[in-house]
């Protein structure tokens, strides 16, 4: 068997979710137009932090603190792909764009829920807290 048919095999997990987080993963991935195996895998993936993982040469890439690797954007790329099915330049630069768009606002609720950022009217946007 080669190192593509390797890679390529795919066995199944199982695990128990209250109905309420199913229902709510089941939302969201069709808004995301996912499968929901494809939602659980792509969130599992982006919750971890500090692995290895191996890229498209066969050598191995460290995810950092902030879950970002060297080949992270390639990785998005092939994911909108394969989510989207074929695409010309305009629609794969406004699907990256959508999906950053979430990270981003994704990030802040996070920051916000830390209370290590705040909206401020006043001035106009995101400004530290300084509870730190």
């Amino acid at each position: 068997m080669t190192t593509d048919e390797q890679s390529a095999e795919k066995t199944y997990v199982k695990t128990y979710v209250p109905t309420s987080q199913k229902d709510e993963w089941a939302t969201h991935a069709d808004e995301l137009d996912m499968s929901q195996s494809e939602f659980v895998r792509t969130m599992v993936q982006a919750g971890r932090r500090d692995f290895q993982i191996p890229s498209m040469n066969g050598t191995q890439s460290t995810v950092d603190n902030a879950g970002t690797t060297d080949d992270d954007f390639e990785d998005r790329i092939l994911a909108v792909i394969e989510r989207e099915g074929v695409l010309d330049w305009d629609g794969l630069v406004d699907r990256l764009i959508d999906d950053v768009e979430d990270d981003v606002d994704a990030a802040l609720g996070r920051l916000q829920d830390e209370n290590r950022i705040r909206y401020s009217g006043r001035e106009g946007g995101y400004v530290l807290t300084n509870d730190e």
